[in-house]
C-alpha cells in the first residue's frame, strides 16, 4: 500500500471509534416507541435522608408507576438507579432543577454491576430526569436507551467512565439546560437513531455547556437531531457526528447544528487528564485534537450560524468516512460519502480569535455547498474549488491531495503528546467572562 493510502487508512481508524462503551454491560437494542404517554393523576413520592417516604431513590422507583412523580431532596445518594419497562411511561424523577448541585449521585467506590450508571432509563417513554448532578460512575452519568420522548433537563454530568449524558437507539427526546465535563469519551451523545418515515420525531440539544471532555458531542449514526444555542469549548474536539458500522442505521443524516458557540477545542488530554486517558480504537490510534466541528461521513446535514473560533487545527472539517469507502456492501460504501451537506452563515474567528484553518474539506461527495460564511483564516485547501456555493450549479470536485493533507495534520502519538500540536496554528485568545482556555490539564 502506498504511503499516502496508509496515512488515510490510519487516520480513518483514528476518527471516532467509541472509546470504552463496548466494554460496559449495556442492555441490547430494542424497538423504541409506543404511546409515550401515561394518562391519569399519579402520586408524589419523596426521597430524603430523614422524614420522607423513602431513603433510597431506587426504592421509590420500585414503588412507582408512570403516573407518579418522585421528588428527591437535597443530599448525596450513593446508588445507581434503574427505570426499566413500559410500566414507567411518563415517570418524572425530579431533584432540584434550579440547583442540581444540591442533589448528587456519587458512584465512587460502588461495585460495577447495576451501579455503572447514575440513572438508566430503558424501554420507558416520556420519562423526565431533572435536577441532578452525577459523578464518578464507571459507565455513564445519565443513560437513555430504547425509548422515545425522554427529557433530560438541568443535569450536570461529571467524570463518568464513558459519556456524560447518553441517548442510544431512541426516537425524539431533549437534552437541555445541562452541563457535562471531564468525561473520557463525549460530554453528550446521541447515536444509532432509528430511521423514521413521514414526520420525524426530532431530538433537541439546547442550552448546554460541554467542556473538558475528549469530545464535546459525538453521535455515531445520529439522525434527526438539532444541536443549538449551546457552548462547546475546551474539549479535544467540539461537535463530531460520525459514521461507523459497529452501530445500526448508518449514516448520520437529517441533522441541524446551528447558533452554537464552538471555541478553544484544543484540550490535549494526553498531557494529563482527570480521567483515565482512553485508548481510542482497536488499532490503538487516537482522536484528533484541535477541531471545533467535524462531520465524519454525514448526509443532509445543515451547519449554520455558528460562531466558531480559537480552534488551533481547524474550525470546521468535513471528511468522508474513508474506512468505509469501496466496501463490498453498496449500502456501507454509500454511507461513507459526504452528500447534501450545507454550511452557511457561520462566523469563523470573530473577535480576532482565529482558528488554525477556518474550513477543511477535500471537495469530495455530491451536493455539498457553502454560503455566506465569514472567514478570517485560510481554508484547507486554499482557493474556492473545494467550497462551491449554495445551491450552485457546480458539482463537488475532489481536490487532489487535500484529503491526505487534512488527515495527516491530525496524526499524533499518545506517547509524545506534543506531536498532536505539530500542525496547530496558535493565536492569542481574547478574554471570555468566566472561561479560561484549557490546553493542558493543570493538575
Amino acid at each position: 500500500m502506498h504511503k499516502s493510502h496508509l496515512v488515510v487508512a490510519a487516520v480513518a481508524a483514528m476518527l471516532l471509534v467509541p472509546a470504552g462503551a463496548s466494554a460496559q454491560n449495556y442492555p441490547p437494542p430494542g424497538k423504541p416507541g409506543g404511546t409515550g404517554k401515561t394518562h391519569g393523576k399519579g402520586r408524589t413520592l419523596t426521597v430524603c435522608k430523614k422524614g420522607c417516604d423513602y431513603k433510597r431513590i431506587q426504592k421509590a422507583i420500585d414503588a412507582a408507576s408512570g403516573k407518579d412523580t418522585i421528588k428527591v431532596k437535597k443530599g448525596t445518594y450513593r446508588e445507581g438507579v434503574h427505570v426499566i419497562g413500559k410500566r414507567y411511561d411518563g415517570l418524572k424523577l425530579i431533584g432540584d432543577p434550579k440547583h442540581p448541585d444540591r442533589v448528587v449521585f456519587n458512584g465512587k467506590g460502588l461495585p460495577k454491576g447495576p451501579n455503572q450508571n447514575a440513572v438508566i432509563v430503558n424501554n420507558a417513554d416520556d420519562v423526565t430526569v431533572e435536577g441532578f448532578h452525577a459523578r464518578n460512575y464507571k459507565a455513564n452519568c445519565f443513560f437513555a436507551t430504547n425509548l422515545q420522548d425522554y427529557v433530560l433537563n438541568h443535569l450536570v454530568a461529571e467524570r463518568c467512565g464513558n459519556y456524560g449524558i447518553y441517548a442510544f437507539n431512541s426516537k425524539g427526546g431533549k437534552m437541555i439546560n445541562s452541563e457535562a465535563y471531564y468525561n473520557p469519551d463525549s460530554g453528550f451523545y446521541v447515536g444509532q437513531t432509528p430511521p423514521q418515515k413521514g414526520r420525524k420525531k426530532r431530538t433537541l440539544l439546547k442550552n448546554l455547556d460541554s467542556w473538558g471532555n475528549v469530545l464535546g458531542f459525538s453521535g455515531t449514526n445520529v439522525r434527526y437531531t438539532t444541536i443549538t444555542k449551546s457552548r462547546w469549548f475546551n474539549n479535544g474536539a467540539g461537535i463530531v457526528p460520525n459514521v461507523l458500522t459497529s452501530e445500526k442505521f448508518y449514516p448520520p443524516t437529517g441533522n441541524v447544528i446551528s447558533h452554537n458557540d464552538v471555541f478553544w477545542n484544543n484540550y490535549n488530554f494526553y498531557f494529563g487528564a482527570p480521567f483515565k486517558i482512553p485508548q481510542i480504537s482497536a488499532a490503538d490510534i487516537p482522536y484528533p485534537i484541535g477541531v471545533g466541528l467535524l462531520l465524519y461521513g454525514s448526509q443532509d446535514t445543515v451547519v449554520e450560524k455558528n460562531r466558531i473560533s480559537g480552534n488551533y487545527l481547524a474550525g470546521f472539517a468535513e471528511v468522508p468516512a474513508v474506512h468505509l469507502a469501496g466496501n463490498s456492501d453498496p449500502k456501507v460504501a454509500e454511507a461513507a460519502i459526504l452528500r447534501d451537506n450545507t454550511v452557511r452563515g457561520n462566523d469563523f474567528g470573530a473577535g480576532n480569535d482565529l482558528n488554525g484553518y477556518d474550513m477543511a474539506y477535500d471537495g469530495s461527495g455530491s451536493g455539498n455547498c457553502f454560503e455566506d460564511n465569514t472567514s478570517r483564516s485560510p481554508n484547507m485547501p486554499a482557493g474556492t474549488a473545494a467550497f462551491p456555493g449554495c445551491p450552485g450549479p457546480n458539482p463537488n470536485v475532489e481536490v487532489a491531495g487535500a484529503l491526505g493533507q487534512i488527515l495527516a495534520n491530525s496524526l499524533g502519538d499518545p506517547k509524545n503528546p506534543a506531536s498532536f500540536e505539530a500542525h496547530w496554528i496558535k493565536h492569542p485568545h481574547p478574554a471570555r467572562k468566566g472561561v479560561k482556555p484549557l490546553e493542558h490539564y493543570p493538575g
